[in-house]
């Protein structure tokens, strides 16, 4: 059916056609490509990678380097730790922004133009690296695995997309649930938040994988390895891996066969460390895409 449309098309629209498709696949080369290259490193043997010429296929198959990765003692408590953090914030996130932006959408709300002024004047200003420390440990929360959560419960930018799109579902709805005995809680559950599925979708999205690869948290607000979660772990395994290789190359001087000894380089541990942290972020993606499309609106008013 793609063809038959083609060719009734006019020479301008198919030359449009022909170039917008080829756009679109250029970029999604720009995309694929690379990662193809990343996991292609990841399986080659670090040693034999950092003679280049590696592209999209392993020379020298190895499962060393996640064999490196997975052989830390801290691993399986730095998955959980992520897991937790990325599932319980995600959820606590989503719900609670949502119902700061269905407050901040309501025109009867009183001081509401204050408060989302109030809401929009914490992106334009912080206090710094330092003042944040120091909140936090004043409230308990540093080296503790609530520092992960409670902190990013709630983001202005996320607040003032879902009131804009709170404010496209037709009022009718509201008032049709009121009249029905509905109070705000129960349309804000089971009218507004059913139809807000595609912003939903996005900002959970936002916030998971803002959670999965956060890693600076972990690294300069806790201090038991055992609360650190997976990112800054990969994080701390790669600086290591340099740093050892570094001391090594500068103790070895004249005596290569001690470098030529280390199999897993920082860049070949760093392509798998890539791997690991994107895996999860591509497997539930495909299952979230659906809800990106705005038409689950389309039908909901009828007048």
């Amino acid at each position: 059916m793609v063809g038959k449309a083609f060719y009734k098309m006019t020479p301008g629209e198919k030359i449009f056609t022909v170039v917008n498709y080829a756009l679109i696949v250029l970029l999604c080369l720009t995309i694929v490509l690379p990662f193809l290259n990343i996991l292609a490193l990841s399986f080659n043997l670090g040693k034999d990678a950092e003679r280049g010429g590696i592209f999209f296929w392993p020379r020298a198959w190895s499962l060393e380097n996640y064999q490196e990765v997975f052989s830390s003692s801290n691993i399986a408590s730095a998955f959980g730790i992520s897991i937790f953090r990325t599932v319980v914030g995600t959820i606590a996130s989503v719900f609670l922004t949502a119902m700061a932006a269905y407050a901040l959408k309501s025109k009867t709300l009183p001081g509401v133009r204050f408060f989302t002024l109030l809401v929009f004047f914490t992106m334009l200003f912080s206090g710094g690296i330092i003042p944040y420390y120091m909140l936090l440990k004043s409230v308990h929360l540093t080296n503790s695995i609530w520092v992960y959560v409670i902190p990013s419960l709630y983001s202005a930018w996320n607040i003032i997309i879902m009131r804009t799109f709170f404010q496209q579902i037709h009022i009718s709805l509201e008032e049709s649930a009121r009249i029905d005995g509905y109070n705000d809680f129960s349309i804000f559950m089971h009218v507004i938040m059913p139809l807000s599925r595609p912003v939903i979708a996005v900002i959970a999205l936002f916030n998971a994988v803002n959670h999965w690869n956060d890693w600076f948290t972990g690294a300069f607000f806790v201090r038991e390895s055992k609360l650190r979660p997976l990112s800054t772990l990969l994080q701390e395994m790669l600086t290591k891996a340099e740093a050892l290789r570094s001391t090594l190359e500068q103790a070895a001087g004249s005596k290569y066969d001690m470098i030529d000894k280390i199999q897993v380089t920082g860049n070949s541990l760093k392509m798998a460390t890539i791997i690991i942290v994107v895996a999860p972020i591509i497997v539930l993606y495909p299952f979230i895409q659906k809800y990106f499309a705005k038409g689950v609106m389309i039908g909901s008013i009828k007048e």
